[in-house]
């Protein structure tokens, strides 16, 4: 039992300002520590399991001599009750700054998980759409709200108003969703089910978006038009229309046409090696070259220290409107992606070859995991063939069919 020190008025520990420890009386153990520098707190020295605790109250004169009893009074209680307050406290504040660390916006997750996935798009474009669309259809929802704290009625909220007019952008900004508060998850700043997510949960609120949207393919240039437009894209100057003649000949996307670079071709293997982190399904694609790529190719003019093949005025790549620009100097009602569904009707109601072997031409990914785990090569030789005979007709103006219009270039 300590001993019971007498009991100081307030005006008593008022004057008390020599370096020191001071008891002040009325709970066992309390003391009014003076340091060298003037400075004066609050001291309950207690034992707890046996060993001796100073447990701070506050400073005085912020915490009154009559609160600092109470303070004590309620330590001491704790004690009884064999709970160690000062361990208590050190738990408390614990949690509460883990607490305060955990406590992130929506804004601020969505920032950091742009950070750390730029290494994963596929180009600065698409990290832009990501940025865009949650900055206009989820931050004025969500923007400032602790993600632990978002919930089903805030993801109806931004999605419910554009399912149905702007579904294709809305499958999108919640599959954003989805992501950033995965990982929130992940990074322990929310707990839960993930509001966003769709299987098992939206599609149950939702209607599927195959059922209130139309597929809308890409405007292409019929198969009989395809050599007429050829030709006269020939007569036409600029890399845009080299960059779209290559497009055609290879049936490539238009991306990784503007995007190629001269180390990238192999004239002897008569070859074109698409690395894979410019392709769309990120693996490496081989593209066959045809005589009259490879024509082409070897015609355009070489810069020093420009690698790229098709470059704008300042060497750099190429727009992604350049070759759509071209055809609509052109008047024609279609879009360089279009070809690539050209290609493949061409392929299908003009040829023998197989289905799969068109497929591959088109870099597209196979469906079947049972398929794709079979099949190991990409057939190159064949597809050179198909590539050189889809070339041959490209270069052959049929007699009778369809005539595309095209505007004097």
């Amino acid at each position: 039992m300590p001993r019971k020190s007498r009991e100081l008025s307030a005006i008593e520990v008022s004057r008390l300002k020599a370096p020191g420890y001071f008891a002040v009386g009325g709970v066992a153990g309390l003391h009014l520590q003076v340091s060298a520098s003037g400075a004066r707190s609050w001291i309950l020295r207690v034992m707890v399991g046996g060993k001796r605790r100073d447990m701070g109250l506050g400073g005085f004169p912020d915490v009154p001599l009559a609160q600092a009893r109470e303070k004590a009074r309620a330590a001491r209680e704790k004690i009884d009750a064999g709970i160690d307050p000062v361990e208590a406290r050190r738990i408390a504040k614990s949690a509460m700054l883990a607490s305060a660390a955990a406590a992130k916006t929506f804004i601020e997750c969505r920032r950091a998980f742009v950070d750390a996935k730029s290494g994963e798009w596929r180009n600065a474009k698409h990290e832009a759409q990501w940025k865009s669309t949650l900055e206009r259809f989820a931050d004025p929802v969500i923007g400032e709200m602790l993600v632990r704290d978002i919930g089903l009625p805030h993801i109806l909220e931004i999605l419910e108003p554009i399912w149905k007019t702007k579904t294709e952008t809305a499958t999108r900004v919640r599959g954003r969703l989805e992501q950033v508060l995965d990982w929130a998850t992940v990074r322990g700043y929310r707990a839960g089910e993930n509001p966003a997510r769709w299987k098992g949960h939206l599609d149950h609120l939702l209607p599927k978006p195959r059922k209130i949207t139309k597929v809308q393919h890409h405007a292409a240039v019929p198969v009989d038009g395809v050599a007429a437009f050829l030709s006269s894209v020939r007569s036409i100057e600029g890399m845009g229309a080299r960059a779209l003649e290559f497009a055609i000949l290879t049936a490539a996307r238009s991306g990784e046409v503007r995007g190629a670079r001269w180390s990238e071709f192999d004239f002897d293997e008569k070859v074109w090696t698409v690395p894979g982190e410019r392709m769309k399904g990120k693996v490496e694609h081989r593209v066959p070259l045809s005589k009259q790529a490879i024509k082409l190719l070897k015609a355009l003019p070489r810069f020093e220290k420009v690698e790229v093949v098709f470059p704008g005025l300042k060497g750099q790549v190429l727009s992604d409107m350049t070759l759509s620009a071209v055809m609509r100097r052109m008047e024609v009602d279609a879009v360089p992606h279009g070809f690539r569904s050209t290609f493949r009707d061409w392929a299908a109601e003009r040829t023998n070859f197989p289905r799969d072997l068109a497929e591959m031409a088109l870099a597209h990914v196979i469906e079947s995991k049972v398929e794709a785990a079979y099949r190991r090569g990409d057939m190159l030789a064949k597809r050179l063939k198909m590539m050189q005979a889809w070339a041959d007709f490209c270069d052959t103006i049929p007699k009778t069919g369809n005539v595309v219009p095209l505007k004097a270039a």
